[in-house]
């Protein structure tokens, strides 16, 4: 048995200085405070932090690879490996707007590969979306709601694989939510042009999510509260991007501010295949690169994230200004629970299952 003293711990809700940890066969058994150590043991320093796995919902793409274009499991594997390398201990590789077979063969690929590599299940991100709020998302493959979906969602569900959907809610018909959500399906609104009133009739049918709050939606106004006020003033969980390019960090600092309930808000990095790979990608046949930190068309706009989630969370403490459990919750309880899954236990852990890295902001507590 070794015993190591992080910077801190984080076990999902409360930040903890000055522990020691217990690490025996790679496997955390114990957390024990300084102050409350056998004599005669001295834990080894190091400077990282020990927290849950980071848990990244919106993951497009990584190492050169986006789940659109290479919807296969050796796809995925190359997706996750990426942000894994980067401190991302768990995602959902994020299918866009597409063809019916492409969505078909990025879930059957998913599929394969649950439970390996922190592949916790997928994020079908569209078709079914506001035209108006497209994003990136190609216009020419946004569609109704069909059959063809709702016959997809159910084998997934049926096979276990846990499944987060983004829809535009005054796209489908009344009920659908609510069938949905009775399959198991994890319902999210986002690329939306919903009154506030339509999002809260969403909410009332068993919609539990906001996809990238702010981005792809109309901005609220006085007289015009929309979607963002519904989700804002709402239980339901709101993911949102923090890359310092997609919403100003005031913005996010407001958001977490002003939302009724604790630990809804879900960080997520909207990453694409530039996370280490390449600083360029070809999306819908049109090319996108990183400029300034920022992924962009061939006119200039947005088009997805050049960030991973440590990086995110870093920037959640730093230029934002949340308190860092705040910021670690985002990342590692809040999605868990956002996706109704088990959260992490550090106690019985594998060190390579839970995020064990130097985190910026975090300072040694002496």
């Amino acid at each position: 048995m070794r015993w190591l003293r992080p910077r801190a711990v984080f076990d999902g809700e409360m930040l903890m200085r000055r522990m020691a940890v217990a690490i025996e066969d790679d496997t955390v058994t114990k957390l024990v405070p300084l102050a409350a150590l056998p004599e005669g043991i001295r834990p080894e320093p190091t400077d990282a932090v020990l927290a849950p796995g980071l848990f990244d919902v919106q993951v497009n793409g990584g190492g050169g690879v986006m789940l659109n274009n290479r919807p296969t499991p050796e796809g995925v594997r190359r997706i996750a490996e990426a942000h894994r390398a980067v401190g991302t201990g768990f995602l959902l590789p994020t299918v866009i707007t597409d063809h019916p077979e492409i969505t078909e063969r990025a879930a059957d690929a998913v599929l394969q590969e649950h439970g390996r590599g922190g592949v916790l299940g997928i994020h079908i991100e569209g078709p079914h979306i506001s035209h108006a709020h497209k994003g990136t998302h190609d216009p020419s493959r946004i569609r109704p709601f069909d059959s063809r979906t709702r016959d997809l969602l159910v084998r997934l569900r049926q096979k276990g694989l846990p499944v987060l959907l983004t829809v535009a809610p005054e796209t489908l018909a009344p009920g659908t939510i609510a069938e949905l959500t009775a399959m198991g399906v994890v319902v999210s609104a986002g690329h939306s042009a919903a009154t506030a009133d339509r999002a809260e009739a969403a909410l009332a049918e068993g919609l539990v999510g906001f996809t990238h709050l702010f981005n792809g939606m109309p901005q609220m106004t006085s007289r015009a509260p929309g979607i963002v006020a519904a989700a804002i003033n709402s239980a339901a969980f709101c993911g949102i991007i923090a890359d310092g390019h997609h919403v100003d960090d005031r913005m996010v600092r407001l958001a977490w501010a002003a939302r009724p309930h604790t630990g809804r808000m879900v960080l997520v990095s909207d990453a694409m295949s530039t996370i280490g790979g390449p600083d360029h990608f070809e999306l819908y046949g049109e090319v996108i690169r990183v400029s300034k930190g920022r992924l962009v068309n061939a006119s200039g706009s947005l088009a997805g994230a050049h960030i991973d989630l440590k990086n995110s969370v870093a920037r959640l403490i730093g230029p934002v200004g949340l308190d860092p459990a705040q910021a670690l919750a985002a990342a590692t309880s809040a999605p868990r629970d956002f996706l109704r899954l088990p959260r992490q236990c550090l106690i019985g852990a594998r060190l390579n299952e839970l995020f064990f890295a130097p985190l910026a902001g975090i300072c040694n507590p002496d």
